[in-house]
């Protein structure tokens, strides 16, 4: 039983983190959306879009770690990373660069 509040701990810790730094991506971005997606084992990827266009994601453990992060941070979660969702995200020069490298093979 100590060994599974142990791990209980550590994930709600995990948790804890993530959501600090999703609220903090928010706050700086005013405002922020989501979307978790699985990344196999490896764990959830959060991708995170501010309401300014910038973005950024996180890694979690577990999809239920990016789950419960998420809810705890408060922001509006999508299903999936449709074109709506996507069209709000702003590229710079370096995505446009970086795309275009994986084009030609860069």
């Amino acid at each position: 039983m100590a060994d599974t509040q142990q791990v209980d701990a550590r994930a709600e810790r995990k948790v804890a983190r993530l959501a600090r730094e999703i609220s903090a991506f928010s706050k700086a971005h005013g405002g922020a959306e989501g979307q978790v997606a699985n990344i196999g084992r490896r764990g959830a990827r959060i991708v995170l879009v501010g309401e300014d266009g910038g973005w950024g994601d996180l890694v979690a453990p577990t999809h239920e770690i990016a789950e419960k992060a998420v809810e705890k941070a408060g922001i509006t979660v999508h299903e999936s990373f449709d074109g709506e969702f996507a069209a709000k995200v702003t590229t710079g020069p370096y995505e446009w660069k970086r795309m275009a490298g994986i084009q030609i093979g860069g």
